[in-house]
């Protein structure tokens, strides 16, 4: 990156416009923890289901999700300008060989760090153009997360589950308010509903507004106009509090999720699952 755009990167930092406050170094670290975590889960996946095959992919090429589209209606899948494009979630993608020798998504997992408030609270950190503010107002870099979760369910519009799941953390997520004090002893309250801070009601649209922290693995059918319309949902996970998620939480997460693409999938498994 060149001088002029680091020092402009820096300034717009500075002055709040949030968008770029999703890179910082805890933003990375979070993201690319999730891949390392989702790798867990995996190896606890072949212990458990010793006599299934899985394995773990870093992306999925765009040319594959318009075949898989295909397959299901002609007209779908007819667009695609650049052969390599792919997405690479940021955990990955489990997937586990069924009877029939193809590979079916078991588990897809994104992290999104967002909101540093309480870190700056507790080092006495004043933000804003003045530095005279003690919140950073949100960005909306978070609303990639969708073309992933989009992306992911046009590749499994076949299917009856969809296993996506997006772990949220930082101030930005809060469910509930949160008190922190600074070195001088004054309590500064984040209310987890201020407009300003909170970006959760952005992602909601990724679940229909359906419950978070909640298995949605299993894709739920309604009917409008006599017509049944199947959900493809993301399983939305948040620390409320604004804390860092623990590996273990993750992993019991994924192990949740992944265990109901294979209850779905389990007519499919049926000869390996009987080996047991």
């Amino acid at each position: 990156m060149k001088k002029g755009q680091s020092n402009r990167l820096t300034e717009q930092q500075k002055e709040g416009q949030g968008p770029v406050t999703i890179f910082h170094k805890d933003a990375k670290f979070h993201d690319a923890e999730v891949g390392s975590t989702s790798e867990l889960a995996m190896i606890k996946l072949k212990n458990e289901f010793s006599m299934l095959k899985f394995r773990y992919r870093k992306n999925l090429s765009k040319k594959e999700i318009n075949e898989a589209l295909k397959k299901i209606d002609d007209f779908l899948g007819q667009t695609l300008f650049l052969e390599k494009a792919r997405i690479k979630p940021d955990g990955g993608i489990i997937e586990v060989q069924d009877d029939n020798g193809k590979w079916r998504v078991v588990l897809v997992s994104e992290a999104k760090h967002q909101g540093k408030d309480i870190e700056n609270i507790r080092a006495g950190k004043l933000v804003g153009k003045k530095n005279d503010k003690d919140l950073m107002p949100a960005g909306n870099v978070i609303e990639r997360a969708y073309k992933n979760v989009k992306e992911i369910a046009n590749y499994m519009l076949g299917e009856s589950y969809f296993p996506y799941i997006l772990f949220l953390e930082g101030t930005n997520f809060l469910t509930q308010n949160v008190n922190v004090t600074r070195p001088d002893g004054r309590i500064v309250t984040l209310v987890y509903n201020d407009g300003t801070l909170n970006r959760i009601d952005r992602l909601t649209a990724a679940n229909y507004g359906m419950p978070i922290n909640t298995n949605l693995c299993e894709n739920r059918f309604v009917k409008s106009n006599g017509a049944n319309i199947m959900l493809q949902a993301a399983s939305i996970y948040t620390k409320g509090d604004g804390e860092h998620w623990a590996e273990n939480d993750m992993v019991e997460v994924m192990l949740d999720v992944a265990r109901t693409s294979l209850k779905m999938l389990g007519k499919d498994l049926f000869n390996q699952l009987t080996k047991k």
